[in-house]
């Protein structure tokens, strides 16, 4: 499949919404509650979506028909409180989020959309890039393997539902490859 991508528009909120919710009822299975994945409000993250002042750093992967079948945010890296980190020095970019349509994942959509978030972090200046991986999620780990960002040892935990959960910190160069 050829990948086309761009920058998202406040017109693509709803399909984002719609995709981040069977993104996570998809991946997120098994690993998170599923009372919690099923009660997944598209609306209420569009709404949170609408209500940011600017949508950089955002993009849309779509198919040949330009329905949106894939999305990424990238930014600035927010240092949380870990489980067993260093503090880790500015400026380094953070992929907050990407998410493929199930039966489009394995189409090249992902990668697409990962260099394409790689490029606007590299045009604005960061060199590392770091994003955060649920513990167990082994495909989205082996993905990000593949593009050279590997678990460098950082862990978090949080809350969602009534579970607590663990997240991996992979990293890696923002240029593709090994980092």
């Amino acid at each position: 499949m050829n990948a086309t991508t761009r920058a998202m528009t406040r017109a693509d909120i709803g399909p984002v919404a719609a995709l981040r919710t069977t993104g996570w009822r998809t991946a997120y299975r098994g690993l998170l509650p599923d009372e919690l994945l099923d009660g997944l409000s598209p609306a209420a993250y569009a709404a949170w979506l609408a209500g940011l002042p600017s949508l950089a750093g955002h993009f849309v992967a779509l198919d040949g028909a330009g329905a949106v079948t894939g999305w990424a945010s990238a930014g600035a890296y927010h240092p949380e409180p870990t489980l067993d980190e260093a503090d880790v020095p500015d400026p380094d970019g953070e992929l907050y989020a990407l998410y493929v349509q199930p039966d489009n994942q394995r189409s090249g959509l992902g990668r697409a959309l990962l260099a394409e978030s790689r490029a606007w972090l590299a045009a604005h200046g960061y060199r590392r890039l770091r994003l955060w991986v649920l513990d167990g999620n082994l495909p989205a780990l082996a993905f990000y393997a593949a593009a050279g960002l590997a678990p460098d040892g950082g862990r978090r935990g949080e809350r969602i539902g009534d579970r607590w959960v663990t997240e991996l910190r992979c990293a890696g160069a923002v240029a593709a490859g090994p980092g």
